[in-house]
Parts: structure tokens; C-alpha cells; sequence
């Protein structure tokens, strides 16, 4: 039986940047202890809204291996690891793990794309590299490929694929009845945590909680614990907020919010450029409306 990584919202978190570009380590140590603090259940660190695709692969494992000494076994640490290339997958798997991760987050190979029996073949090819367990990560609308549920179910029945997180809830009932029973599902999009959690899913890798951890949690802890309305509202609560996070590509949002609230996280790293200011009027009015509080 393989256990859950987490049970509830973890965080994809933001990277935070000096004004000169590099990786603001004292911040990152900060959001970490704020995240910690909030009672999340766990962290994704290097996802997507963690800029991954602008860290080269030295700069990837160093966040990791700062983080995971930051973190030191307080709530699992997910370190994402993937590519368009199978090899580069293995590399970075491997090297995810000797940095000490304590679970993977593994992208669907994007641009090039492949079919559903390479999707197997890519995903048997990283399971072999690692002992950790992996969710994958299937976010059709970034990587033009979808993870169909029978793809899902085959690669549920590889011992050390835990789980999916999947952005795509028109599916999610039925890759819920073709997975084994042990596979987690997770969404990726904070606008249909409740649906995922009807479906049987375990929780969120949320947007959302990188500014409001502790309320991302308490919706799944309500539901868990049978409150199944008050999720819900408080669920719905969240929902303007939400929009204002996703106004523009992720992370270019989440990071101007934060920003908004005093945390002086930098800007993203090119191709990504600061928030509109439509974008950031947005953002100010969403989190002045949900009462979140400035960084004191």
C-alpha cells in the first residue's frame, strides 16, 4: 500500500529573486518559515510558479539543497524534475534526490510532445532512476499533451508513481475509477479544489496558498473532517482572489501580489516581465477585499 506524500495543499511556491537576478536565499529561508508557520502541509519547490524553466540545472539543485536543509523534515519538500528530454529527466531526477527531496514532481514532456506509449516509456524511464515517490504533473495547457486516464492507470500500477497532479477536471471522474485505489489525485488549479475533493482526490498543489497557506489548508482540513459546507464557503471566499492570481500567466501574478504585501521577492526572470497595471489594481482590490494582511 503506498502512502500519501501529502494529504491536503501544498504549495508551489515562488522563487524569490535578488534586483540583480540571482536567487534570493534569505527570502526563499523566509516564504519557507511563513509557509511552515501557516500550517501547509507540504511544498513544491521549483514547480512552475517556482520559474524552473529559467533555472539551469546547477542553479535547480542548489534551491533544492538549501531548501531542504531550510525545511529539515517539517512538512515533505516536493522538488519538481522533469524535461522534454528523457535523459535530462533521469539526470535531474537523480539529482533531485541526492539533494535530498522528499518526493518528485514530474512534468509531461512539452514542445516536442510524444504519444501515450512514449508518455509510458518517459515516465517508466524516470521511475527507474529513483527510489522517491513521484506525482506527475499533467497541465495540458502549458505542454499541448494530455495524460489521459488510461495512461494514468497504466502508469498507477509503477510502485513509486504515488499520484497526479491533474488540471483537467472534466477527467478526473474517470481516471479516479481506472486508477489503483492507492494513486493520490491532486489538482493543480486552485478554482476546482472542491470538485477534485468530491471526486476522491487528496488535496491541492495550490497557487493560491503562497499567499493565503493557512485558509488553503483549513478547506481541505473542513472537508476532511466531514464539513463538507463549510469547505465549500470558505472555498468560495477564495474564489476572487483566485481570479486575480491567474489575470496573467502564472507566476507573474502571484509574485506582484506578494510583492503587494511587503514580501520584495524581485521580478520574474525573462521570458516573464512584472504584472500590468490593470493586473496589479486587480490584486490590490482582490486582497484588500479578502482581508489579507501586510507583511508586518
Amino acid at each position: 500500500m503506498r502512502e500519501p506524500v501529502f494529504r491536503g495543499a501544498a504549495t508551489a511556491l515562488v522563487t524569490p529573486f535578488t534586483p540583480t537576478g540571482g536567487v534570493n536565499y534569505k527570502k526563499l529561508e523566509e516564504l519557507l518559515e511563513f509557509q511552515i508557520d501557516q500550517g501547509i502541509d507540504a511544498v513544491v519547490i521549483l514547480g512552475t510558479t517556482g520559474e524552473s524553466p529559467t533555472l539551469p540545472i546547477d542553479e535547480h539543485i542548489e534551491v533544492i539543497e538549501r531548501a531542504v536543509k531550510m525545511v529539515h523534515g517539517r512538512v515533505p519538500l516536493i522538488a519538481g524534475a522533469g524535461s522534454n528530454c528523457t535523459a535530462e529527466a533521469v539526470e535531474q531526477t537523480r539529482r533531485c534526490e541526492e539533494a535530498g527531496a522528499d518526493a518528485l514532481l514530474s512534468v509531461t514532456p512539452y514542445y516536442n510532445k510524444t504519444t501515450q506509449k512514449g508518455l509510458v516509456a518517459h515516465f517508466s524511464a524516470i521511475a527507474e532512476a529513483t527510489s522517491l515517490p513521484i506525482i506527475i504533473y499533467n497541465v495540458p495547457s502549458r505542454t499541448g499533451l494530455n495524460v489521459t486516464p488510461e495512461t494514468a492507470a497504466e502508469l498507477s500500477r509503477i510502485p513509486n508513481y504515488i499520484g497526479i497532479k491533474e488540471c483537467n477536471i472534466e477527467q478526473m471522474g474517470t481516471m479516479k475509477s481506472l486508477v489503483e485505489p492507492d494513486f493520490c489525485l491532486y489538482t493543480g488549479e486552485d478554482a476546482q479544489l472542491i470538485p477534485t475533493l468530491a471526486w476522491g482526490g487528496l488535496g491541492v498543489i495550490s497557487v493560491l496558498s503562497n499567499v493565503v497557506p493557512r485558509e488553503t489548508h483549513e478547506v481541505t482540513e473542513r472537508w476532511f473532517a466531514g464539513d463538507f459546507d463549510g469547505a465549500r464557503e470558505l472555498a468560495m471566499r477564495t474564489l476572487p482572489l483566485i481570479k486575480a492570481l491567474f489575470a496573467e500567466v502564472n507566476p507573474i501574478p502571484v509574485k506582484a501580489a506578494m510583492n503587494l504585501l511587503g514580501w520584495e521577492l524581485g521580478v520574474p526572470r525573462l521570458p516573464l516581465v512584472d504584472a500590468s497595471p490593470a493586473t496589479m489594481a486587480l490584486l490590490e482590490t482582490a486582497l484588500r477585499e479578502f482581508g489579507v494582511p501586510a507583511r508586518s
